[in-house]
Parts: structure tokens; sequence; C-alpha cells
């Protein structure tokens, strides 16, 4: 029945598989828009327009962390109250994060809208590059509100149990966009803002479908009230704020690296515009991992079943080695026709075929860092990710990319995210494992005295 626990019952592997798999899907259906995208404006012939579109992508990519991050709030608190048994505060949870998401994504909205201009010219997007870029992103950033409320509700989804519903959302918004690509950018002529506006609109069909997931399938929405939604709003912030900085810390990072790259010219830009649009879609199943464990652990967190908690990371290890060997092996055999298919110049071409060959191994231990971020999150220790992601953000990339790129040119920028990555991802995977023993021996100690008698009583 919605609402019950059974993500606490069952194999943890065929749990970690089937939430990543669905979760994998709907992102990599979602950044497949982005590719989708690249792919019908390379056909235009026109190299200003796919760079146009990386910068503006990296600022989106700041708008989806932020969505990604109120949508772990609501399933770390939904996920706990399931587990807890607690029905009606789940549905109430539901309810105000999604409140909650509303309210700040307008914001954003309001604060980011006019001054896309400035902030694509800092990170260097120039000239027609500027131009097409700012049309691009004054149209899809409408959008935000109703990414957010996609995101939320799979969110829900998730922390029930229902990883198959909540890949609906962004399957669905994916396929639209798909569809309405050719239309705007070759049919009507509009080019860049052709492509925004298929993409504006498929992010508007997300809303239908996952509010028909959450209100009409699981009826998973209490009623609202101002005065629980205040109640609610810390327990909100504590998760939804530190995971933001924690989401926050990626777009800082491809802001970064797209900064350094536009100092080796247009070229280098397209070609880690056209890897960032890979790299979701190649290796969604590793970014859908912090979504697909989170609920597990919360689930079992709230029925304090520590052995599968341990049992759930394990298996997400074992997971994300195959996914990314396999993974990697198909991307450096098709490195050909990826360069082939989106037009790569030479210098783009040795990038893109550079990141296929060395750096895509990386995501292995990235997916660790994911892991360890999805422990903290949903086990009420949020800062924790954000201090490992900014981290790998910062330490973990501008020194390593800064001292790699003197040497090896542009493909040094890549090789240095890869090492930030796999330091930061064995650190962070190390200090989980050890907070789950922590709390394992923090219950241990408290349920001891309550429930066992001492040596002297017994006698």
């Amino acid at each position: 029945m919605p609402g019950s626990a059974k993500l606490t019952q069952g194999s943890t592997f065929k749990h970690v598989v089937s939430m990543s798999v669905t979760g994998a899907l709907g992102l990599m259906c979602m950044f497949l828009v982005d590719l989708v995208d690249m792919l019908f404006l390379s056909m235009l012939g026109e190299k200003e327009a796919v760079a146009a579109v990386g910068f503006a992508s990296t600022i989106m990519f700041f708008t989806i962390s932020l969505s990604i991050a109120v949508s772990i709030s609501a399933t770390a608190l939904v996920s706990k109250a399931i587990g807890e048994g607690n029905i009606e505060l789940a549905k109430r949870r539901a309810v105000n994060v999604l409140a909650f998401g509303i309210l700040f994504s307008s914001g954003v909205v309001w604060f980011l809208w006019p001054n896309i201009p400035h902030i694509l010219l800092y990170i260097g997007a120039t000239g027609r590059t500027l131009d097409l870029a700012t049309d691009y992103l004054q149209i899809l950033v409408i959008g935000m509100p109703a990414v957010m409320i996609g995101m939320i509700g799979s969110g829900i989804m998730r922390a029930l149990g229902d990883a198959r519903r909540a890949m609906y959302a962004t399957l669905v918004g994916g396929l639209v966009n798909a569809v309405l690509d050719p239309i705007f950018i070759f049919a009507f002529g509009l080019g860049v803002q052709g492509a925004a506006i298929a993409s504006l609109i498929a992010r508007f069909s997300m809303v239908a479908v996952s509010y028909y997931g959450v209100v009409y399938i699981h009826k998973m929405l209490g009623e609202f009230d101002l005065i629980d939604f205040f109640k609610d709003v810390k327990s909100i912030s504590v998760i939804a704020v530190p995971a933001m900085l924690t989401n926050m810390s990626s777009p800082l990072a491809n802001a970064i690296v797209m900064e350094h790259t536009s100092s080796f010219g247009d070229d280098a830009v397209a070609a880690v515009a056209v890897i960032g649009r890979i790299i979701p879609v190649v290796f969604g199943g590793v970014f859908a991992l912090s979504g697909a464990v989170g609920p597990i652990l919360g689930q079992n967190y709230g029925a304090g079943r520590f052995d599968r908690m341990h049992s759930t990371i394990s298996s997400a290890v074992v997971y994300a080695f195959g996914y990314c060997l396999l993974l990697c092996v198909v991307l450096y055999q098709m490195q050909d026709w990826l360069v082939a298919t989106f037009n790569a110049t030479q210098g783009s071409a040795d990038i893109i075929r550079f990141f296929a060959t060395f750096v895509s191994f990386s995501f292995f231990f990235q997916s660790l860092l994911f892991i360890a971020i999805a422990v903290f999150n949903n086990l009420g220790k949020p800062l924790n990710s954000t201090l490992l992601n900014f981290g790998r953000a910062t330490l973990g990339t501008w020194p390593l990319i800064t001292v790699f790129s003197l040497f090896m040119g542009a493909e040094g920028i890549l090789f240095g995210q890869a090492i930030g990555s796999v330091i930061f991802g064995c650190l962070g995977f190390y200090m989980a494992r050890n907070y789950i023993t922590e709390l394992e021996e923090k219950e241990a100690k408290e349920i001891l005295p309550s429930n066992h008698l001492s040596f002297d009583e017994i006698i």
C-alpha cells in the first residue's frame, strides 16, 4: 500500500539497482535534452551556437542542482517518517517541502533573470556567443519552478520506494523536448531560441506527470496549513540548505572549468560543452546513486535497521564499479562516432578523445562521493556533504586543473578534475562508513540500559 516501508525488506542490492536504474533513466532523459539541443544546434554549422549552450548549461546546471537539493530534503524527511510508520507526518512534510520549493525557486528566478548577461560574461562568454547564450538562458530559466515541482514530486515517490513512477516525470519531459526540438529549431527557424522554448515546454510537462503520481496514485499530499509549514521550515532547511550548498559546488566546479577552458579558445569550449552533455547521459547511473541510496538509507534508519544500511552502501559500491567499467569501455569504443556526430573540429576532437580514453575512469571514484553524500544528507549530517563537495569543487579542482593545464594544455583541465574526484571520492566514502558505525554504536548504547538488566539486578 502507499506509504509502506518496502525498502526495509528484501535484497538491498536489488533495491539499489532498481532505484538507480530508474533514477538514471529519468536523469539521463533530462540531461539528454541538453545533448539533443547540442546535437541539433551543431547541425546549424555554427560553433558559437554550441558554445553558447555550453555556457548557458553551466548556469542551468546550477538551477537544476538547487531543485535536486530541495528534492533531497523531501526524500530524507518523507522516507524517515515512512520508516517510522508515521504516514500523516510524511504527508504533511511532502506538501510543506513542495510549498517551500515553489517559493524558493520563484525567488531565484526573480534574482537571476536580469543578471544573466553579467553572469555569462563573467564565466567567459563574449561576442555572438554571449548574445546567443543570453537568449537561450533567459527563456529557459523561467521554467525553474516547474523543474522544482517535478524534482520534488520524484523525490517523494522515491521516498516511498516507487522508483518507476519517480522516473516518469523526467522521462516524459525528455521525450517532449526531443519531439519539439527539431520543430522549433528548424521548422520554425528559431535556432538557439527554439531549443530553449522546446525545453521550457518540456519542463512544464514534468509538473503534470509528477503531480499525478503523488496526488492521485499515492495520495501523499496533506492539506496545506501555514502554521504546520512554519513548523517544518526548520526541518526542511536543515537538510535543504546544506544540500543546496553541496549541489552548488558542482556548477561552481563547472564554472571554474569553463573559465579556464575559455582561455584555450572556442574549440576547447565547444569540446568541454559536448563532454558536459555526454557525461550525464553516459554516467546517469552514477549520478542517480545519491537519490537511489538515500531513500533506502532513510527508511532503514527510521526502522533502526543498521545491518541493512551497511549492506546498502556495499551494494552501491558493487553496482557503481560494474556500471562504470561497462560504460567506460563503451565510451572508449564510441569516441570516433561522437566526434563525427557533433561535427567536432580537430582541436575539439582531440579533447573529446582524451576524455573517453583517460578521464572517464574517474567516475567510479565520483560514485563513492555520491554514496557518501547520500549517507550524510539522509542520516542527519548534511554539512559533511557540503564540505566534501566544496572541497572537491575548490581544492580538488582549481589548483589541480591550473597545474596540469600548464603542462598538458586543455586536456590537463580534464585530467586535473579526474585526480580531484579520486582523492575526494575515497575520503568521502571512508567518512561515510565510519559515520554509520558511529550511529549504530550510539543507538546500541541508548538501547542497552533500558533493554538489559545488569548482573547485580539478575542476582
